[in-house]
């Protein structure tokens, strides 16, 4: 894949995800710093791996992933209605909130980037 070809096309995106020009600049830095340190083709491989399970003919290979994320926003909403231990370290609790953030914003931008390759595909 060829980034430089496609980065017109996700400033484009990028302007319409984000309506305030000084973030969407800031993204597209952040996005060109990525493609300039081969970040956006080992992120393009990772999703060829996260693709080629979702086509997997197993329904645990298409679908360990979501359940795991599931699995941990169920445990972020027990503590967070209090029905997890009371002696929980917060430093858990926290890398916890961080994993499901991770996956949330991972989610969104797999979204995002397949959105983005059907219409560059064309």
């Amino acid at each position: 894949m060829s980034w430089s070809s496609a980065i017109p096309l996700l400033g484009k995106v990028i302007d319409k995800v984000f309506p305030d020009a000084e973030n969407a600049e800031q993204v597209k830095v952040v996005l060109a710093e990525m493609m300039l340190n081969g970040e956006l083709d080992e992120l393009a491989k990772q999703a060829g791996v996260i693709e080629t399970e979702a086509k997997g003919e197993s329904w645990l290979q298409r679908n360990w992933r979501p359940l795991v994320m599931l699995v941990f926003t169920a445990l972020v909403v027990c503590r967070w209605l209090g029905w997890s231990a009371a002696d929980i370290n917060p430093e858990v609790v926290l890398k916890l909130f961080a994993i499901v953030q991770l996956g949330i914003g991972g989610y969104i931008a797999s979204r995002g980037l397949e959105k983005i390759s059907r219409t560059w595909k064309g």
